[in-house]
């Protein structure tokens, strides 16, 4: 008679042995941490948290500011050759001075001599200005004297103040004062003007959006097409 013996599973037959667990990759390896570095963690996070907005509320301000105070150093800029400039003085030859109104319109104004008096005022010598719109026309003035008050943007002219407008017509006064920023000029002197429609002599004269709108002061004397009024 035969007997058959049956295989054993493995630690079948070493007491106390019980049934193998399948190992985790790893399960014997790994740290749990420590409270400190649980602590660091979360004020990690917690300052992250904090900056974040910071650093968010800094950009949008950098870009919504950036054009402004681009802008703002666009609008005024004194050019002048180095050699010109008199230190000791403020004064300065063959000045030049560009900027651009509220509507954006370029703006220039020269002078033979320019003395720097304050931060704000600047006295020209032989002053010269012009402005460009957006039709293509131009806006001429000269003065044999005038002031220039650089942040407000305004331009005092006087001694024989000429202006002229490309379509013909000219303005012939004592006084007038430009405001650049809004594109006006005024004067309260006598006005002589002359242009296509023919003569005039008022007791002074206000000229609004770059000079395209002129108004007179009266009474006056008007002569159109040789008829006196």
């Amino acid at each position: 008679m035969s007997v058959t013996r049956m295989p054993t599973a493995p630690g079948a037959g070493t007491p106390g042995a019980g049934p193998r667990r399948p190992r985790m990759l790893g399960a014997g390896t790994r740290t749990p941490p420590t409270a400190a570095a649980i602590a660091r963690r979360r004020w990690i996070v917690a300052l992250t948290k904090r900056l974040l907005p910071l650093v968010a509320v800094a950009l949008l301000a950098t870009v919504a500011l950036w054009p402004e105070y681009h802008r703002d150093a666009e609008q005024g800029r004194v050019a002048y050759r180095r050699s010109s400039l008199i230190p000791e003085s403020g004064q300065l030859s063959d000045a030049r001075y560009h900027g651009v109104d509220e509507h954006g319109r370029p703006y220039t104004i020269t002078a033979t001599v320019a003395h720097q008096l304050s931060p704000e005022r600047i006295d020209l010598t032989k002053p010269a200005g012009d402005v460009s719109l957006p039709s293509g026309t131009w806006l001429m003035v000269r003065a044999q004297q005038g002031v220039y008050l650089q942040h407000a943007q305004q331009l005092d002219l006087s001694g024989r103040v000429f202006l002229y407008r490309d379509d013909g017509t000219s303005l012939s006064t004592d006084s007038a004062a430009l405001d650049l920023k809004a594109g006006a000029a005024a004067g309260a002197a006598m006005t002589h003007a002359e242009g296509p429609f023919g003569t005039l002599d008022a007791q002074g004269f206000t000229a609004t959006d770059g000079g395209t709108v002129i108004r007179f002061a009266g009474p006056g004397r008007l002569l159109l097409n040789g008829k006196q009024k």
